[in-house]
């Protein structure tokens, strides 16, 4: 299988209007117009009968104790684990493109609905309904696709990873509020064929 888009090319830095947030320009950092990126597929496996979609950033602190603070950086060489802005399933096996905006075009606060979506298929949670747990304005169960938004001191840039997976299933066996996690334990032994786009985003100014 073959994944590509033409919102940017494969490794390059991600523009910050498929990101979740970007820099104000005055030093500090905002929410941004969090669009969904292009993707299109090719060389699909013969058999597929879905597509299983997950975006997900390797790159994340596994501690928070110097996230975001403006007197110091997150160490490059701390510890990191993935976090899940994209799980999507269901998608019919006759698809082979997502347009740019279709599934997302805005942050929603509290996050968007879920998990039906378009064309039939399925949203998961995505990792923000944990990060954002508790705060009085942002807190709610985030569904679909939210965009890049790393902390703004972290001294490592930040990897995006879109990978497609064609299935030998029609409906991919996770139920209600499920997880990236939960969708990837779910499609072990299903897969026929995956590919994967990438994507790099920093809002730290030193590296940027």
């Amino acid at each position: 299988m073959k994944l590509s888009s033409n919102s940017w090319r494969e490794g390059q830095r991600i523009p910050a209007r498929y990101a979740a947030g970007q820099t104000d320009g005055q030093g500090g950092v905002t929410f941004s117009d969090n669009v969904n990126p292009h993707l299109t597929w090719s060389d699909v496996p013969q058999g597929a009968r879905s597509f299983a979609l997950i975006c997900h950033d390797p790159d994340v602190p596994s501690r928070g104790d110097d996230v975001n603070q403006p007197d110091r950086e997150v160490p490059a060489e701390l510890p990191r684990v993935d976090f899940f802005h994209w799980a999507m399933v269901d998608l019919p096996a006759s698809l082979r493109e997502i347009g740019e905006g279709e599934f997302s075009r805005e942050f929603t606060p509290r996050g968007k609905s879920g998990p039906a979506t378009l064309r039939g298929a399925r949203h998961g949670l995505n990792d923000y309904t944990g990060w954002f747990a508790g705060n009085d304005d942002l807190g709610g169960q985030y569904f679909g696709y939210d965009g890049p938004f790393p902390p703004f001191n972290d001294a490592r840039e930040h990897r995006y990873i879109f990978t497609l997976y064609a299935l030998d299933i029609e409906h991919c066996p996770v139920e209600g509020s499920f997880t990236g996690a939960q969708v990837r334990e779910a499609i072990a032994g299903h897969v026929l064929g995956e590919a994967s786009f990438t994507g790099t985003y920093t809002l730290n100014r030193r590296l940027a």
